[in-house]
């Protein structure tokens, strides 16, 4: 109870590579640290695979790539989502609150690629081995 309650409440201070802990994550995401108002999670998007569309109505997103080029759709409704561009290796991509978005990777190797949210939205140990797996704890 004591480490799952110091996670939610800022976790300890860490230097990690989150390079080199990116390239190695296989799972579609995996939190990887936790704090009061932000949270860091690496995520392997397979070849033909997407995050999925989606909206966080009180997230702030911050998304890097590592290796891949990811496919980049954003709108202000689910209606109105459109192709933005790509994002290849060392792009950022921001993503304010409220606004759809989704990443689909078009390539032959898997999208290796690392996210922000501010504040925190996945439960402290989350490991999504598939989307499928996401998409049924998001349910």
């Amino acid at each position: 109870m004591k480490q799952e309650q110091q996670n939610q409440t800022g976790g300890q201070p860490q230097i990690i590579n989150i390079h080199t802990k990116t390239l190695q994550n296989t799972n579609f995401r995996k939190e990887i640290w936790t704090g009061r108002y932000l949270q860091a999670t690496v995520m392997s998007i397979p070849p033909g695979g997407e995050i999925g569309i989606e909206m966080h109505d009180n997230i702030d997103q911050f998304i890097r790539v590592e290796q891949g080029i990811a496919t980049v759709y954003m709108g202000d409704t689910r209606q109105n989502i459109k192709l933005v561009g790509t994002a290849n290796h060392d792009n950022a991509i921001f993503i304010p609150t409220g606004t759809w978005h989704n990443l689909i990777n078009n390539q032959r190797t898997p999208l290796k690629l690392y996210s922000i949210y501010a504040p925190p939205k996945h439960p402290v140990g989350t490991i999504h081995k598939t989307k499928l797996d996401s998409d049924l704890a998001e349910s």
